[in-house]
């Protein structure tokens, strides 16, 4: 189990070859970065659990994260496609990925994680979405 997403990508340098060379699937935890990736592009407050939960400055940056976010948001709007899907329809693609642990609170993302099953991202917007990705701290 690994703490993966298109925000924090660290395990991508040696823990996901690793697991790949031995036959070692990943399940990834907190695929959607507790939230911030499936409301990428929408503008407000945030919610309840953004405005309280202290491990999210610890865990990203907004200035780094940012055209991720955007990029995100931008996929989501030419595919017509809530941002959570994509989102997780590119952690899907990751080699060694069999399944996200996604929390769900409502049933709308029960229904977003089954729909991303079905959401194959072009090589080029994988591409795309990966591309802005920063090298950052080892926090798990």
């Amino acid at each position: 189990m690994h703490y993966y997403n298109l925000l924090y990508r660290e395990k991508e340098r040696e823990m996901l070859p690793l697991c790949a060379d031995q036959g070692v699937g990943v399940i990834s935890w907190s695929p959607l970065a507790r939230g911030t990736l499936a409301r990428a592009g929408q503008s407000g407050e945030g919610t309840a659990r953004s405005g309280s939960d202290g491990r999210i400055d610890y865990l990203y940056d907004p200035d780094n994260d940012a055209l991720i976010l955007d990029r995100v948001a931008e996929v989501a709007r030419e595919r017509r496609l809530p941002a959570a899907q994509v989102a997780l329809a590119w952690l899907l693609g990751q080699p060694g990925v069999t399944a996200p642990i996604v929390g769900a609170t409502k049933d709308r993302h029960i229904d977003d994680a089954v729909a991303a099953v079905s959401v194959a991202l072009t090589d080029k917007e994988r591409d795309y979405l990966a591309e802005p990705y920063r090298a950052r701290e080892v926090r798990f």
